[in-house]
């Protein structure tokens, strides 16, 4: 492992919660600060529409090794002052098989920017995190984010056993593949290959030093999962984060025949437990994740051998958090009153993994706020690549209108309960698309199990804490 192991991972959660000043505020500290890497693209063009408030991503280009394609992203995107109070954003075009330069480049743009920004003032490693299950974006986001100088590349909601070599080749600025999944009309599915190759934005045809490839640290839930990562793997894996079914999220489905409870959650068992014997056995550094938040957390982790833990919840409420201040304050102030509640949604995601939800009231976690929105697909980052009956490749969502997914084959059943979460985490950071109308997207919070414990941090008369605080306090 090229960085020194830190004691404190601090996620990377949501669509820029774990944005570029939290993970540069936890790095500054001397701990891993990570950056969201979902929907980066997204969230450039939004923050350029709203007029780049502090010049950040602006100051950004002016590093970037591409300057004819940050222009163009600028000038598709960036409204000097703003733009009109009520308008919508211009939405930015979704990712296909067919490589179209447009999304790619803002990929590599917004990847970049996310991770200068975090990196700047400092000299201390930064990371990224990504979901395995937006595999589109893959290669254009890593690339970015390696552009910039990410030091540690996170990642989980699947099994990512190509990163290691994707890494690898990117980092030399050689072509890439990442293989995708696609449904058969048939129920079979089949793999098809996302390729991608810098030197077709390269600009000058002058071929960029090599960079460092960065570490390479999955997440995972079983110690079973963690061996054929390690078996399997097109390359070096660096180490593990061992998330639990407490953490926030996406959490693995339940190993077996899923049983739920009364309230509707899946229940988990023994067997979903990672054997932390077989993984110190692996000889590599790991971290516990899940209801890892406290100094007892970073305690017990480092009494099973780990290198530390991972922290969610904890950073997603203090200030430095992409969460927009009202919100973040109101769960706060529930977790105080010991009125928190999350649950654990086994419909909600489009992905078909369970997904914490803290109830929040006008948030698409209320029943009645979930049923009133119109459902629409018009960002697009969980569709899933179906084989449509002409033998072309379409995308469908479970969580778009159900007249439409069901046209393109899928079953009516699937869309009950689903929420666009792509819609919903990017107005949890205080950008949410104005529809016809003139009604917003609902926001729809995601929190660990931890959230209950906001306490260790905060109080009745000092409601706000920093990272700094969640830091100093957890490492006692």
């Amino acid at each position: 492992m090229k960085i020194t192991p830190p004691k404190i991972i601090q996620g990377g959660m949501g669509a820029a919660v774990s944005s570029w000043p939290l993970a540069q505020a936890v790095s500054k500290l001397g701990q891993l600060g990570v950056v969201s890497g979902t929907a980066l693209d997204g969230i450039t063009a939004r923050r350029l529409q709203d007029g780049d408030e502090g010049g950040h991503i602006r100051r950004a280009l002016e590093h970037f090794p591409f300057p004819r394609m940050a222009k163009r992203v600028l000038d598709t995107f960036y409204i000097p002052d703003g733009k009109p109070a009520g308008a919508s954003y211009r939405n930015y075009p979704m990712h296909d098989f067919e490589g179209r330069r447009e999304p790619l480049e803002l990929c590599i743009v917004g990847n970049f920017v996310e991770v200068f920004l975090a990196r700047e003032g400092h000299s201390n490693p930064v990371g990224i995190n990504y979901l395995e299950k937006l595999q589109l974006p893959h290669l254009a986001s890593i690339y970015g984010a390696l552009l910039a100088g990410v030091a540690v590349v996170i990642m989980g909601a699947g099994i990512p056993l190509a990163i290691p070599g994707v890494l690898s080749a990117l980092s030399n600025h050689e072509g890439a593949e990442y293989p995708i999944y696609v449904s058969g009309a048939d129920g079979k599915g089949e793999t098809v290959y996302m390729k991608f190759d810098p030197a077709a934005f390269i600009e000058d045809e002058v071929l960029p030093p090599a960079m460092e490839r960065p570490d390479f640290i999955p997440i995972t839930s079983a110690d079973a999962l963690a061996s054929i990562l390690l078996k399997k793997s097109s390359g070096t894996i660096d180490g593990f984060i061992i998330e639990g079914n407490l953490a926030g999220g996406h959490n693995a489905p339940p190993r077996g025949k899923a049983t739920y409870s009364e309230a509707g959650e899946p229940i988990y068992g023994k067997r979903d437990e990672a054997k932390l014997s077989a993984i110190r056995e692996m000889g590599l550094p790991f971290w516990l994740a899940g209801s890892a938040g406290s100094p007892e957390g970073l305690k017990n982790a480092l009494a099973e051998g780990a290198a530390g833990v991972q922290i969610g919840t904890a950073f997603a409420l203090c200030e430095e958090s992409g969460i927009t201040p009202n919100v973040r304050r109101e769960l706060i102030q529930k977790s105080l009153a010991g009125e928190a509640h999350v649950y654990t949604d086994p419909l909600a995601s489009p992905t078909g993994f369970p997904f914490k939800v803290a109830a929040l009231g006008g948030s698409l976690s209320d029943e009645d706020v979930y049923l009133a929105r119109q459902r629409i697909c018009d960002l697009g980052a969980l569709r899933q690549p179906y084989r449509r009956p002409d033998g072309k490749i379409g995308f469908r969502c479970s969580a778009e209108p159900v007249a439409a997914y069901v046209a393109k084959g899928g079953k009516e059943e699937d869309t009950i309960g689903r929420k666009c979460l792509c819609n919903a985490l990017i107005a949890n950071v205080g950008m949410p698309q104005r529809l016809k109308g003139g009604s917003e997207e609902k926001c729809l919070i995601t929190m660990g199990d931890d959230l209950v414990n906001v306490g260790l941090f905060s109080s009745s008369e000092q409601i706000c804490f920093s990272a700094k605080d969640v830091v100093n306090t957890i490492l006692g």
